[in-house]
Parts: C-alpha cells; sequence; structure tokens
C-alpha cells in the first residue's frame, strides 16, 4: 500500500530527530547541479518518495505536490487536466522542490518570472526535523521569501502549491532572425509586451541570432518530432514557422540537452540510432556526466594531450538595457556558441525575495551557456568563470549557484545578502546543521 504524504513526513522527520549532531544532506538518485561536492561525513535523507503529484484544481490554477516530483512527472499530470506548470525548467530530471530553492526559467518567465515565483506555498523540512508551511501571509513569511536560492541550506520543501496555466494542444513556432544586438533585444522587449504564451532565442554567431514566439492553438496542419532523427535547435535556422505538441515543445530542449548532447556523440546519427529514442534525455546525459566526473576521463584525457579545461556552465541574468554589453563581453571572452537567451521579469512586482534579488521594475535577460574552454595554456582555477561573476556584477546582474563560482566571500556576501541570510539561518537553523550557502556553493562543502 502506497504511504501517505503525512506518513512519509513522520518517518522522515523521525529519522531527521535521532540522535547526532552532524551535519544534514539529501539523499536522491538525481541532481541538476553542475558542482562537485566534497565527500563529507552526514546524515543522508531518504526523500525520494516524496515524488507525487497530490491535487491539480484547474478553476483554482494551482497544483499541489510533493518537493522530489522530477518535472517530467508534474507535466505529465497537470496536462492530463489541461494545464501546465506555470514555468516548466528545460530538463525532465529537474524536481520542483529543486527549482524552487534554485532558479528555475523558461521561456513563460517573461509573464510568471522564475519558477519560485510560482510558488504560493512551502511546507519545508527544518534541521531540527520539525516542518513548518511558509505563505507570503503568514507568520513563516520571511522563510517564504528568503527560501529561493538558498540551496538546502535553510530546509528541505517537501510539498508545495504553485501556479498552472491552460493550455492549447499544440504551439505554433514563429523564429525570426536578427543580424544587430540592439535590434534583436529591442525586438525581445516588444514580443514581451505583447499578448503570446512563450519567448526565448538563441544566438548563433555575431550576426545570426533568432527570437522565438510561442502561441497556443488548438489546430496545426502538421507537428515536427524532435524527439529521435531530428534536432530542434537546428530547426531554428532552417524554417521560420514550426508546430509542436504543448507537451513536445514543453521537452523541446530535453532530447539534446539544448545542444550538449554533441559532448557525448548523440548528434551524430549512428550513435544517435545506439542510443535510441528512449536514452536521447537529460537523464541519460545527466548519468554519462556523473560517471565521467567521478572517474575522470575526461581529465586523463586531457591530461594526456595536454589540454588545459574549464567548465564554463552557467545562468545569468542580466538587465534588458545592459544585454548588448554582456553579449558582446560572451564573444570576446567566452565565446562558444549556441548561447540561449530567455527573458524574464517579475511576476509580482510587490514580492522581495531576499537571497535573489532583482529589480521588480526591469525586464532581465538570461544568458545560458554551457560547455568548456580548453587551451594549452595552465591559466588559474575559475579563469573565466571569474571574468564571467565580475562581468554580471558590472552590469547590475545576478547569477545562479547551480554551477561553479568563485566568489570572494565579500563579493558573494554583498550580491546575495548576508543580514537576511544570517537573519534566517539564526532562526530555521541554529545548531548549524545544514551547510552555510557560502560553503556549499563556492567551497563546495
Amino acid at each position: 500500500m502506497t504511504a501517505t504524504y503525512e506518513e512519509k513526513k513522520q518517518r522522515l522527520t523521525e529519522s531527521l530527530r535521532a540522535p547526532g549532531d552532524g551535519g544534514v544532506r539529501l539523499g536522491k538518485d538525481t541532481s541538476n547541479l553542475f558542482r562537485d561536492r566534497r565527500e563529507a561525513r552526514t546524515k543522508r535523507l531518504d526523500v525520494r518518495e516524496f515524488n507525487n503529484v497530490l491535487r491539480v484544481d484547474r478553476e483554482a490554477g494551482l497544483v499541489e505536490v510533493e518537493g522530489m516530483t522530477p518535472y517530467a512527472k508534474l507535466v505529465a499530470e497537470c496536462l492530463r487536466h489541461g494545464v501546465m506548470p506555470a514555468v516548466v525548467p528545460q530538463l525532465k530530471s529537474i524536481t520542483i522542490g529543486g527549482a524552487a530553492t534554485g532558479c528555475g526559467i523558461e521561456s513563460s518567465s517573461f509573464k510568471y518570472g522564475l519558477v519560485h515565483e510560482t510558488v504560493r506555498e512551502l511546507e519545508v523540512l527544518l534541521a531540527d526535523g520539525t516542518t513548518v508551511v511558509c505563505r507570503p501571509d503568514n507568520e513563516r513569511r520571511d522563510l517564504f521569501y528568503g527560501f529561493p536560492n538558498s540551496y538546502g541550506t535553510l530546509g528541505y520543501a517537501l510539498k508545495l502549491k504553485a501556479l498552472v496555466a491552460p493550455v492549447k494542444k499544440f504551439v505554433r513556432l514563429t523564429h525570426i532572425r536578427h543580424t544587430e544586438p540592439g535590434a534583436y533585444f529591442a525586438d525581445l522587449a516588444r514580443w514581451c509586451g505583447r499578448d503570446v504564451n512563450f519567448v526565448d532565442g538563441v544566438v548563433f554567431g555575431r550576426g545570426e541570432m533568432y527570437l522565438t514566439i510561442g502561441e497556443f492553438t488548438d489546430h496545426a496542419p502538421y507537428a515536427s518530432d524532435y524527439t529521435y532523427e531530428n534536432i530542434y535547435y537546428k530547426s531554428i535556422r532552417a524554417r521560420a514557422e514550426d508546430y509542436l505538441t504543448t507537451e513536445d515543445y514543453i521537452w523541446r530542449w530535453d532530447t539534446d540537452w539544448f545542444w550538449c548532447s554533441k559532448n557525448l556523440l548523440a548528434q551524430n546519427p549512428l550513435v544517435r540510432r545506439l542510443y535510441g529514442r528512449k536514452r536521447l534525455n537529460s537523464v541519460t546525459y545527466t548519468k554519462i556526466m556523473r560517471l565521467n566526473s567521478r572517474w575522470g576521463l575526461t581529465r586523463a584525457l586531457n591530461r594526456l594531450l595536454g589540454i588545459h579545461a574549464e567548465s564554463v556552465i552557467q545562468d545569468v541574468e542580466i538587465p534588458l538595457a545592459r544585454a548588448p554589453e554582456f553579449l558582446a563581453f560572451y564573444h570576446d571572452v567566452v565565446r562558444f556558441l549556441p548561447l540561449w537567451i530567455c527573458p524574464t521579469r517579475a511576476y509580482d512586482k510587490n514580492a522581495r525575495f531576499d537571497l535573489y534579488r532583482m529589480d521588480p521594475e526591469r525586464l532581465y535577460v538570461n544568458f545560458g551557456f554551457w560547455d568548456a574552454i580548453r587551451g594549452r595554456q595552465k591559466l588559474p582555477p575559475g579563469h573565466y568563470n571569474r571574468q564571467v561573476e565580475r562581468k554580471v556584477i558590472e552590469l547590475g546582474g545576478m547569477k545562479s549557484l547551480y554551477s561553479d563560482s568563485y566568489y570572494t566571500p565579500e563579493e558573494f556576501w554583498r550580491i546575495y545578502n548576508r543580514p537576511a541570510y544570517e537573519a534566517l539561518k539564526r532562526k530555521y537553523d541554529p545548531r548549524g546543521r545544514l551547510r552555510d550557502l557560502y560553503a556549499k556553493c563556492v567551497l563546495r562543502e
């Protein structure tokens, strides 16, 4: 018999309250963090069974869901009710709890903001084994607004209520090419002011930039399939218009991990067939990446070839007015392409999320870039990532912490609001059983 949410919660809290003063971390099967962590002796909480959609309320526009539910499962259940989560991060294996404590984004973010802005209620497991319900209008509002970007250092989301939005059967895509950055970002801003459902884009070169506009429709002359032989991002350059089922639109980036599957040879037609349709997805690629990190195969090969490599896997939000400057910097310093573009702005201009502070009056542009920079010259650790961090600071932007960070403590706490964080830490984890945000996200503890 399947355990209820309350039964599972009771078992978990009892486990956490068991004697022992050591640290705590989650025990789970998947992670979409792209920073290795140092091994440490800590209590591991098995939260894997908190992976169910509890209720979809189409009329209220809400879904109630357990925190470890992957978006693949959440989306499938929501679509059965004619809705989708208001913001669905790009990869099927991302969990809603992970997206709420980190920073999830997608092409609906120009309407709904980041994932945590769609959350209406959190039930959080604290380090001492107690659980608290957090809403914007109750006595735990400080944790509600401090939870995003805390990465499990204040507690773990066991259950959430989040916004859903109605869908239609298909999404009509329009790919608009631009050759000049100023005009490109101006057009992006114009589309964000129109009555459309999705806006994102891809930069393929200094003079080759595309916006993709998505609009729901009940009827389509055809529906393209990018889940096996055809590759979605390549289609953007090849056609001005396209149609996808809503489900395939939501997961259009997952089949090829945007374009990163090329590093695993999955875009070679023969190798692609060997993978097979069922294994062409982010879950497979993440497992391969974890094994490679554990075994050090790429590191060993690079040493053999005399190559030095630095992973530059980042998502940054830049104010729209400064986006052309960041793109110019990117072309000069980071260089690898394609580059993902996704606009976002505050869903509620009165909300203030303490650990990820963005101006609610501004439209931001997310730049997503994920690869390694290789060369013969040995450079200091984090050479390119540090340049990205400094440029983001200079331009008044924000950087997500799911990947490598190299900030000094002074820089880090100036950006991520040390006074607010320490107040939350004193109140919700006074014994320090959970890692400090800087220790976890920069020192990798």
